[in-house]
């Protein structure tokens, strides 16, 4: 089971026929994503990778019955082209593009608002089920089916979780990244409360940046409503306060969003928390072996076993023979 996406997603590419677009829809066909066509604004009719081009979302919607889109569209129209995905019906969007103007964000957010769609990005690395399929710019061959749920700002840090992981032999049951915009579709909070209701997920990795308050949203989120084991890691400790690292959300201001606000939140919630990222993986499996030693065990059964009647007629005891004396006269002289 996964929380967003699976082998029968039905995906769509806008930005298709681009450099990007072409590149990494190669990658998840090769991945085993079912990828079922792409949008480019004046090429429709036309065939790429083998798919077909349409001019509009709305109708590869109509032709292909899509459900997930994936937006490799530059800045400058990639707000319009969420928007469009948004209006054609698409449950699940995922855009990858960097540099969107906070203005053109500001009117997608407003849009989801009435929405039941989800956004995961901009400025994200994708969604990726391992051994199902992927959406995004990830790595496949890294990833392994597992029972660790991993969501992470970070692209390059979820790589490192999704290696340590794998490593360990713990696997991922769904990897998201989040991205490190100040504003853009699904937050932590969203996807923590996704993994908690899956099945296929035991524990999970939370990799957090400085900068906002989305870490502190989700150490409260965790402490009430997370009973999987969470282990979690906070970038930038080292950040000087106004220096943007990175992201364009990952800077400190006002004295707000620091590292050790974070971690502090994080720790009082009950999280396991590491100061290097190359501690994720062993303490994820720390975690779950603690997990596994406190479940008590059950008792076992002990089986009563019924004798048949053939067996309590063997067994049951004969009658006594009688006692009686003989009457007087009959007795030998």
């Amino acid at each position: 089971m996964s929380i967003l996406l699976t082998k029968n997603s039905r995906v769509i590419c806008q930005g298709f026929t681009g450099k990007q677009g072409t590149f990494h829809s190669e990658q998840c066909i090769a991945y085993g994503t079912r990828l079922v066509g792409g949008v480019t604004p004046g090429r429709g009719g036309q065939q790429h990778l083998g798919l077909p081009v349409f001019d509009t979302a709305h109708a590869a919607v109509a032709a292909t019955g899509a459900d997930v889109s994936m937006i490799y569209v530059p800045a400058a129209f990639a707000a319009d082209a969420i928007l469009e995905a948004l209006d054609a019906g698409i449950a699940l969007i995922v855009c990858i593009t960097e540099g969107i103007p906070v203005n053109d964000m500001i009117r997608v957010k407003a849009a989801l608002a009435g929405s039941s769609a989800r956004l995961v990005g901009p400025n994200c690395p994708g969604v990726i089920t391992p051994g199902e399929a992927k959406v995004g710019i990830m790595p496949g061959f890294i990833h392994q089916p597992g029972r660790v749920g991993i969501v992470s700002r970070s692209g390059t840090l979820t790589y490192e979780a999704v290696f340590q992981t794998t490593r360990l032999k713990l696997g991922q049951s769904s990897c998201v990244g989040i991205g490190g915009d100040p504003v853009r579709g699904m937050n932590f909070v969203d996807v923590l409360a996704l993994f908690e209701e899956d099945p296929a997920t035991d524990g999970i990795i939370m990799v957090g940046e400085i900068g906002g308050s989305d870490e502190e949203a989700a150490a409260q989120f965790i402490h009430d409503n997370v009973s999987k084991p969470v282990v979690a890691y906070i970038a930038g400790v080292t950040a000087p306060p106004g220096k943007r690292m990175g992201h364009a959300g990952a800077v400190i201001a006002g004295g707000k969003g620091t590292a050790a606000d974070k971690y502090a939140a994080l720790e009082r919630a009950g999280v396991r928390t590491v100061r290097s990222p190359a501690e994720l993986g062993t303490a994820m499996a720390g975690a779950l072996g603690e997990r596994r030693r406190s479940k008590p065990k059950p008792k076992a059964k002990t089986k009563v076993k019924r004798k048949s009647g053939a067996t309590r007629a063997a067994k049951a005891p004969k009658p006594r023979a009688s006692r009686r004396r003989a009457p007087r006269g009959a007795r030998r002289r």
